[in-house]
């Protein structure tokens, strides 16, 4: 019987901006969206409430690693926004150590929102990382994993 690969087991996570790979990351957090809900009470009837969906909010995505070569890639797409905002499309696509995809995720207009580099104190070594926060305005198809 051939070893099914465990589908929660990711490693690191690879960021793509309009096909530009912009590296490896180990951390992501923020990947949901909440539907808004408004509440309408119909006259007469009153064995339940109308829940109607208004609108959809997508959270901001925070991407974290240690400190690479690909750096010079982040800043250059934060740079870019400086010179006219373009929202391109992006891809996040959670790996196992072997490489292979566990899931993707196609993101529409994305944006640097922050990008934090990493604190340089040689009295409390430490690994140095960044972190690269995005806003966008909704999933869409990666083109399947």
């Amino acid at each position: 019987m051939p070893a099914t690969p465990d589908p929660g087991s990711t490693v690191f996570f690879t960021l793509t901006v309009d096909g530009q790979n912009l590296g490896l990351f180990n951390g992501c957090e923020g990947l949901s969206s909440t539907v808004e809900i408004e509440r309408h009470q119909e006259g007469g009837n009153n064995g339940f409430v109308w829940q109607l969906p208004t609108r959809v909010n997508f959270s901001t995505i925070r991407l974290t690693r240690p400190l690479t070569a690909d750096t010079a890639r982040v800043a250059t797409w934060i740079s870019s926004v400086t010179t006219g905002i373009t929202r391109p499309t992006a891809q996040i696509a959670a790996l196992r150590a072997d490489g292979s995809i566990v899931a993707q995720w196609g993101l529409m207009e994305v944006l640097p929102v922050s990008w934090t580099g990493p604190t340089l104190n040689p009295e409390s070594p430490a690994v140095a990382t960044e972190t690269l926060e995005i806003a966008h305005h909704g999933f869409t198809d990666a083109g399947g994993a």
